[in-house]
């Protein structure tokens, strides 16, 4: 059910201290960690602690939530000083998502190309 942690879930088990990530940051509703498999010299990971598939799900079912997700990418960049960056949602396996928890990318420290893939 969305917003129940899911026990199959690796973001969720995160968020419940099961599994270990390197925390930049952690609010009341989100966490920040930084991403095992680095596309860029900063790339963090900003999840929401209720579990909700992917960004569509959440904006549907909770957008103060996300908000929440989107302002804390910006605080990350922020902390890392990034002066440009990209915060990414990946949705669906052909789009690059490959854990079932909304995560957004926040991507920095080297120049970005576009269109992106």
């Amino acid at each position: 059910m969305a917003g129940e942690p899911q026990d199959d879930c690796l973001f969720c088990k995160i968020v419940g201290g099961r599994v270990p990530a390197t925390v930049v940051r952690e609010t009341e509703t989100t966490v920040a960690f930084r991403d095992i498999n680095p596309q860029a010299p900063t790339h963090v990971l900003v999840i929401p602690k209720a579990h909700h598939r992917d960004v569509a799900t959440l904006a549907a079912a909770d957008p103060a939530a996300l908000a929440d997700v989107v302002r804390e990418a910006g605080e990350v960049a922020a902390d890392e000083k990034l002066e440009s960056y990209r915060i990414v949602f990946n949705t669906g396996s052909g789009a690059g998502q490959t854990v079932w928890h909304v995560h957004a990318h926040v991507l920095g420290g080297r120049g970005m190309q576009w269109p992106p893939g």
